[in-house]
């Protein structure tokens, strides 16, 4: 199914809670000086034009990233996404591009570090080559773009030859069938790279796959996990449309944990809609034998 395009929800709740993990990931990645690999099995068109037909329909980015722009009171790593946004947009008193994981990941990962980029949509990986080459000139070799299905490739690129490596999975799961194969790519993932960290994008809605991946996902073979979620209102009453969502994070940072317990509280108030709004932390370290 390639009918989903990003942008009409570029700069929502869900994008700043993935992207602003994302952040704290590479943050985490470069602290070290060996070199990593970056994989994102959903890549996008890598940047979004908050006042394009497709964005401004239903402006979700003014209940998200808008909502940010002008606090000056955020916790640090926190303030740090919203900087990499605001850089984007120069002295732009508003939003009006919100970064994809692609421009985020290339913009931090330095020089010996390499960006794996998978999108099977062929409008969106035109915009997504077009993008990287616009913001990223002269730095083709340090970034590969490849149409195809990032569930199937995933396994080309484990281990990464530095043998450190993020792997970013948030499909659109527009196919129910993408609940399975989440699953499964990270089960195939951690037997072919079980140091590897694995950052998963899960959405809150009615359907029960969604409330059950995270769980399946934890009983996975892994060293630790962290899951942490945000939901922003009340479901709707007809079932329809998406009040929240979640990362599962597979060996995460030992760090997260306690930057994720600082910065929630924050966000959630930030963008509740309604009084429901609230957050979820779980941590689990497999004990050592």
């Amino acid at each position: 199914m390639l009918s989903y395009r990003h942008a009409f929800h570029a700069g929502n709740h869900a994008d700043v809670l993935k992207h602003f993990v994302l952040v704290q990931l590479l943050r985490y990645f470069n602290q070290k000086d060996k070199p990593y690999w970056v994989v994102d099995t959903h890549a996008g068109g890598g940047l979004y034009a908050l006042q394009s037909e497709h964005a401004a329909k239903n402006a979700e980015y003014e209940t998200g990233i808008s909502r940010l722009w002008d606090r000056t009171d955020l916790p640090p790593a926190l303030a740090d996404y919203v900087e990499l946004v605001r850089e984007l947009n120069g002295k732009s008193s508003t939003p009006k591009f919100y970064p994809g994981s692609p421009w985020l990941a290339l913009r931090l990962m330095r020089d010996t570090d390499r960006l794996r980029l998978f999108e099977l949509h062929s409008t969106e990986v035109q915009n997504l080559a077009n993008t990287m080459d616009r913001r990223f000139p002269d730095q083709n070799k340090r970034y590969a773009i490849a149409q195809f299905d990032g569930f199937n490739e995933l396994k080309s690129v484990l281990p990464p030859p530095p043998r450190r490596g993020l792997v970013l999975m948030d499909p659109s799961y527009e196919d129910k069938r993408d609940y399975l194969r989440t699953l499964m790519t990270l089960k195939e993932g951690l037997s072919r790279f079980p140091t590897g960290t694995y950052a998963i994008w899960v959405p809150h809605i009615k359907r029960g796959d969604a409330r059950q991946l995270p769980e399946k996902l934890s009983k996975l073979p892994m060293k630790s996990w962290l899951h942490v979620g945000l939901t922003v209102n009340q479901p709707a009453e007809d079932g329809f449309g998406m009040n929240g969502s979640s990362m599962f994070i597979a060996n995460p940072p030992w760090t997260l944990e306690a930057t994720l317990k600082e910065c929630m509280p924050v966000l959630t108030a930030a963008l509740a809609e309604d009084d429901t709004a609230n957050f979820t932390l779980e941590y689990h370290e497999k004990p050592a034998r």
